[in-house]
């Protein structure tokens, strides 16, 4: 995904690897975590950005998107998050 296209402030769903995931671009920095809320079935590149939390934009649970933790009920288990790496104004993401 190239950097230059900015998307600062907003979620953006990404394909890759099979893997569904969400990258966010918060104060210049990007991160990434799995699109999948863990309380239910909705895409947190669905939801709202508030500073460094996304809101799930069914039943409002909140995660941090730097590291996945939850921030409040109803949601309980934290979202996976994933190393990035930015080079070349590309965004290359670790799955491993």
């Amino acid at each position: 995904m190239p950097l230059t296209d900015s998307f600062e402030g907003e979620v953006v769903r990404v394909e890759l690897a099979n893997k569904n995931l969400a990258i966010y671009q918060i104060n210049g920095k990007v991160y990434c975590t799995d699109n999948q809320c863990t309380h239910g079935n909705a895409l947190l590149s669905d939801g709202v950005i508030d500073g460094y939390e996304i809101e799930c934009p069914f039943h409002q649970g909140r995660f941090d998107i730097r590291d996945g933790r939850v921030m409040c009920d109803p949601a309980e288990k934290a979202l996976k998050s994933y190393p990035i790496l930015i080079e070349e104004d590309r965004i290359w993401v670790d799955l491993n």
